[in-house]
């Protein structure tokens, strides 16, 4: 039997190269009306990121029971789940949906934001460390509604700027494809003052036209590529394409001087 596990797609040239994905997964559910978490599981391992931020990864309702195998999921993707507590301080499957995804990292920090508007949404912030660099993630899912979008922006930009000044990359379903002034966004972009992902077509993932799924930067981590993971698995198996991006961090001092 063959290695269900990824191979390495990109080299990192450097140690301050890594690579991000966010991917609404539809609970699993394809295109095909086929809920299939493997299915789901192996695009995820054909991305071959370090870190990932995933939506929709457990049922709405109730207990917000996960949809995902997890140990099945590390098995496939060599990724490990950041862990989550629920309301009432069990062990859950994300937050509002959000799962952050690692490869290699040592989480310092993890944190759930209940976001404001009309439609139950949240972001979870993780604070780790890759290699010997900080980072911060931020993995969100915003609403439907522009008026809900405008207040989640306002609140995930308070909340940046409250940080500790780490490299901060926030990605995830953020329900806007409008850009400059018009988008919902923009008090987010504004605080954040780096670099976002506009004009990278994801949804729908059979001919996608909208740029949903986003990844927004700090000044402090440049963009170095940016595209949607559009394989014949990742075209069937939710109605997004995972968007994935190679990004690089600021040397060290230390490392400067080398």
């Amino acid at each position: 039997m063959s290695d269900p596990r990824p191979q390495r797609q990109l080299p990192r040239s450097r140690d301050d190269e890594f690579v991000v994905a966010t991917y609404n997964v539809q609970k699993g559910l394809g295109l095909d009306m086929r809920r299939d978490p493997t299915r789901t599981a192996r695009v995820i391992g054909e991305l071959d990121a370090d870190i990932v931020a995933l939506q929709e990864a457990d049922r709405r309702f109730g207990d917000r029971a996960g949809v995902l195998d997890l140990e099945a999921l590390r098995e496939i993707t060599g990724l490990a789940p950041v862990p989550m507590s629920n309301r009432s301080g069990r062990l859950a499957h994300g937050w509002h949906g959000n799962l952050v995804l690692i490869r290699d990292a040592e989480v310092e920090d993890v944190h759930p934001i209940t976001l404001p508007g009309l439609e139950p949404r949240g972001a979870v912030v993780v604070d780790l460390k890759l290699g010997p660099h900080p980072l911060r993630i931020v993995a969100a899912h915003l609403g439907l509604l522009r008026g809900s979008r405008l207040m989640q922006a306002r609140a995930l930009a308070e909340a940046h700027r409250e940080g500790d000044g780490r490299p901060t990359i926030l990605m995830g379903d953020l329900n806007e494809w409008r850009v400059g002034s018009r988008s919902s966004l923009l008090p987010l972009a504004r605080a954040m003052g780096g670099h976002a992902a506009p004009g990278i077509p994801s949804f729908p993932a059979g001919m996608p036209v909208l740029s949903l799924d986003r990844v927004l930067t700090c000044t402090a981590a440049d963009v170095l590529e940016i595209a949607p993971h559009s394989s014949p698995l990742a075209r069937i198996a939710s109605d997004h394409l995972p968007v994935r991006a190679r990004l690089r961090l600021p040397l060290r001092q230390e490392d400067s001087r080398q």
